[in-house]
């Protein structure tokens, strides 16, 4: 904790819970925490953790009797404060798991995890070789993957009721699905693309060509979380 902060309750609450988890607090020079933080404007508080355990693909796509997995695919997301947006409006919308690719792409960085305001430590996260073979491993586990691409003609937000995959009906959506977010400026890659079940956009009004990707990602994650409890409201209803 830094020594020039002005008492408040918040500074309490953080020294009665360090104090509960055994956690040693120290307070040292501004200018110490900050060489410590490396993230743009810290805020007088750091807290050293164990690192992320990652999870296995397969372990996502699973449900273990619980609510159907609801994930998300990051393909090629460079910048760390969208990737740590986007983790903090997917975790809020009820998304079970991340998966990022390995290579160039962000990862878990300070950075990442101030913006994430804590999400981090609430989803689940995949780290594959790459996203393709994912996307192929997904669907072979029964995950509907959707893709989010600006130049698709089906509308997300008629995803359950208009999008057709593979002659059938519309997208299930109270089952296991995967919304897939492209890179900034650069969208899905071809290949990540032709592997998603479905490529949807967000329908625009404006102007301007397209949404930042972190923007445009919460509006789908909200999109899809709300479409899928209305599935599961009418799969429950009584027939």
């Amino acid at each position: 904790m830094a020594d020039d902060l002005d008492p408040s309750p918040l500074l309490d609450e953080i020294e009665r819970l360090a104090a509960r988890r055994r956690a040693r607090l120290r307070v040292v020079p501004r200018r110490r925490l900050e060489a410590e933080a490396r993230t743009d404007a810290p805020q007088g508080v750091l807290a050293r953790a164990a690192a992320l355990a990652e999870t296995d693909l397969d372990d996502l796509c699973r449900s273990d009797g619980g609510p159907a997995p609801f994930l998300v695919v990051f393909d090629g997301v460079t910048d760390p404060h969208n990737l740590g947006s986007m983790l903090r409006s997917a975790e809020c919308a009820g998304v079970t798991g991340v998966i990022v690719p390995r290579h160039r792409a962000a990862h878990v960085t300070p950075t990442v995890t101030k913006v994430a305001a804590g999400a981090v430590e609430h989803l689940a996260m995949a780290v594959v070789p790459g996203v393709p073979s994912a996307l192929q491993r997904m669907t072979q586990a029964g995950v509907t993957t959707v893709g989010l691409d600006a130049a698709a003609d089906s509308s997300l937000f008629a995803l359950a009721d208009d999008v057709r995959v593979n002659g059938g009906g519309g997208v299930d959506l109270a089952g296991p699905v995967a919304l897939v977010i492209g890179a900034e400026g650069k969208g899905l890659a071809s290949l990540t693309r032709r592997r998603c079940a479905v490529v949807v956009s967000i329908p625009q009004q404006g102007t301007i060509e397209s949404l930042n990707v972190a923007a445009a990602g919460a509006v789908a994650f909200f999109e899809v979380a709300r479409t899928r409890r209305a599935a599961l409201r009418r799969a429950a209803a009584p027939r």
